[in-house]
Formats: C-alpha cells, structure tokens, sequence
C-alpha cells in the first residue's frame, strides 16, 4: 500500500481469490473505506490506470475492471486530466488539438519530450504498462497517533463520535496491519478557545477487559463512555492515541467447526458487554464476586468492579468439602429451640453435619471476626433445605448462651 496524489494505491492481484474476486474487493473496499472520506475507487492493469478510471468515473460506485484486452482502449478515451502528469501541460496539449489521452500517445514522442519532458512520457508509458512502476510502500509506524480537525465546532461530547469513528477506524486498521490489539487508548480534544485559569484541551482513556481490534465493540465503549463527559466548550480537533499493542492472533473461521471446535458466535463477548455496562451504568455498579481464602461463609467473597481486566480465579480443587447454599442471608436469623430442636415453621430434621467452621481468630477489629460453629443441612416440615448452625461455647462459657441460626437456602 501506498500514496499516489490523493489516492491510495493497493497491489491486491494476489489476494483476489481471497476475497471472492476482483469486483468483490472493490465492494468490499469502497463500503468499509467511505467512513475514511474515500468516494471512489478504480481497478486496472497498472496503478496510474486505476487512478485515471477512479477520477474519471463519476459516483461511488467502483468502477468496473476493463478486459485484458480492452483496457488500453477505455484509457485513451479518458480526458488529460486523469494522468497528473498530463494535466500539468493540460493547456499547451488543448492548443495542439489534443483532449484525451489516446490523443497524447499519437503525437511524436520526440517533440513531446522536448516540450513537456521525459517525464510525461515516463508516467504515459507506466500507466499503459510499457515501462515498470516503482513506489515506495508505506511502513507502519510503532505508535499509532493521529490527529483529525474537525469540520465545525462542536459543543456536545456525544457528536464528536462522528469524527471519532473514523480515528477508531484507522487504528484498527493499522492494528490488523501489525496482528495486534490493544486493551486501552487515548481520545485526546482541543478547544476552540483559551480562558485564563482553564485547561484547552481534554481526554478520555478507554480500557477494555481483554485485547482487541473490533472496530464496532471500540466505538460502542467509546460513545457510551462520550455520553457522560461534560465539555469546557468547542471542539475543534480530536486525537487518538495508543502507545501499547499487544499481539493478537486473527479469529480462523474456515476452522471453526473441526471436531471439538465450538461454532463461531454472533454478538457480544460476555467481556464486551460488561464493558458496554460499565461505560453506560458506572463501575460500582457493575460488579462480581471475588473469592477469598476464609472459611467464613460471609467472608468467602468480596464484591469488585466486572470490567477490570482480572480473569476470575478459579475455586481450588476439595475447598469446599460440604455444599453450600444458592442463598445466603446477609444477617443469620437466630432460630427458636423446642426439646433441643431448632424451630423453622416447625421442628427441623438434621439431614447432614455437623460441618465445623473456627476461624477469624486473627481478627481484632475489621470483618465479622472469630467465628466458631457447627453448620448442618436441615429439612423443614415443607421439604426445604436449609444451612443452619450452632454456636459453640468453651467449658468456660455459659452453656445457655449457644444458639442456633439460619443462614442460608438451598435451592
């Protein structure tokens, strides 16, 4: 890929099958690329063909690719203007009766020389595939920072996605360039004003909880994260920004469904969509459970923002060496005794237990502190499953002071 005036040159030939043909890509190019600012796009033989038929064919649409053998034919009915080499001599060759290019190519190559240089008829020949072409291809850079200024001012934070888009666009443009994806970037702006004391220009750091380069999940984060920024004042310019990549392997569908492979989905990732939330709700509201090396049932798990880019930790092989209830009650429920049998709507049957639990012990002031019981599995006079527990007291204690709880709900 490279620069040619104001377009921008492919060499696509050997990737045609690819994508299902040459008129395939054209589509494919032109409907991802005019959120680029492109309007046209044109395919021949040689890149300065293809460059005179997308200047000359009017409209969006991309221009159909000549035959092998017609090619030439359909560049010399095309006006002067479509070689820029051509152009610049466009009001000497007019005087001498020439308007199109198959003109030019009949006058004498030797006064043509004289009068208009060698290097019309060099780029005469390139287009036409008689002489080689040279172009030096573009190189990436390491950083990705771009600049766009914008067509007017802006006053809301939720239209700069228009010009934002195309920035998200580009990045993820050279990403897929370099197989990498990012997990944060930067929307930097600029205001169109400067008041003593105030800052002129502003940012917002986009993160996400696992690599990527999807251009729809970025500008969905990104326009829900713009939808809560309040600016100073106009905007006039927007950069983008990202300094840290990743390697990231592209997705293979043609292996997708081999033996034990899951089908490809459709949709949001279980992460993008935390993302989404996050952005949209606030990360205090959007949360999961941590778990937590205690054998307190209300110390097993703490509470911390979803989208932080952590993977859960898995529950380590036999911690858990009786079952725990669905439902937990935030404060246990202290249970009456009849005939040393707790009471929940009626006498309850021991099923399973006792399971001990003495712990906290290390704890002066912060948690629930030192906890020594005995939890059992119990039955209602309804069938219900219930996880309750006694307390224990030392020899020392009041023995009168033990009591049973309810704690928790299976089901």
């Amino acid at each position: 890929m490279c620069h040619v005036d104001e377009a921008v040159l492919m060499e696509v030939q050997s990737s045609l099958r690819l994508f299902g043909g040459a008129r395939a890509l054209c589509e494919r190019v032109m409907r991802e690329a005019v959120e680029l600012g492109a309007s046209q796009v044109g395919r021949g033989p040689t890149a300065l063909a293809a460059l005179a038929f997308a200047r000359t064919v009017p409209g969006t649409r991309p221009t159909r690719g000549p035959a092998a053998h017609s090619w030439a034919e359909r560049l010399d009915t095309l006006p002067l203007g479509a070689l820029t080499a051509a152009a610049l001599h466009e009001p000497l060759l007019a005087r001498l009766g020439c308007r199109t290019l198959g003109q030019l190519r009949a006058l004498p190559r030797t006064g043509l020389a004289r009068r208009c240089g060698a290097a019309l008829l060099e780029a005469l020949d390139q287009a036409y595939g008689v002489r080689p072409e040279r172009w030096d291809w573009l190189r990436l850079p390491e950083v990705f920072d771009t600049r766009l200024e914008l067509p007017g001012r802006v006053e809301e934070a939720g239209a700069l996605m228009f010009g934002a888009r195309r920035l998200v666009l580009q990045m993820c443009g050279w990403l897929a360039a370099r197989h990498a994806g990012v997990r944060h970037f930067v929307l930097g702006w600029r205001h169109d004003f400067h008041r003593p004391g105030t800052d002129d220009a502003g940012e917002l750091v986009v993160r996400t909880a696992e690599i990527t380069r999807q251009p729809e999940h970025l500008c969905r984060l990104l326009g829900e994260l713009l939808s809560r920024v309040q600016l100073d004042g106009p905007v006039g310019e927007l950069s983008l920004r990202a300094d840290t990549v990743e390697p990231l392997a592209p997705h293979s569908a043609a292996l997708a469904l081999e033996a034990g492979a899951a089908a490809p989905r459709d949709g949001e990732s279980l992460a993008q969509l935390v993302e989404r939330l996050t952005a949209r709700l606030g990360a205090e509201r959007v949360v999961r459970p941590q778990l937590v090396s205690d054998h307190r049932p209300e110390s097993m798990q703490h509470w911390r923002a979803a989208a932080t880019g952590e993977a859960p930790r898995p529950l380590p092989a036999g911690a858990l060496p009786s079952p725990l209830p669905g439902w937990l009650l935030c404060c246990p429920e202290p249970l009456a005794v009849r005939r040393d049998l707790p009471q929940h709507g009626g006498a309850l049957q021991l099923l399973a237990g006792p399971h001990r639990v003495d712990a906290g012990w290390w704890e002066v002031e912060a948690g629930p502190g030192a906890v020594a019981r005995d939890y059992y599995i119990a039955a209602d006079q309804r069938g219900s499953l219930l996880w309750i527990y006694r307390e224990r007291v030392s020899a020392a204690a009041d023995a009168g002071a033990a009591g049973w709880f309810l704690h928790g709900v299976f089901g």
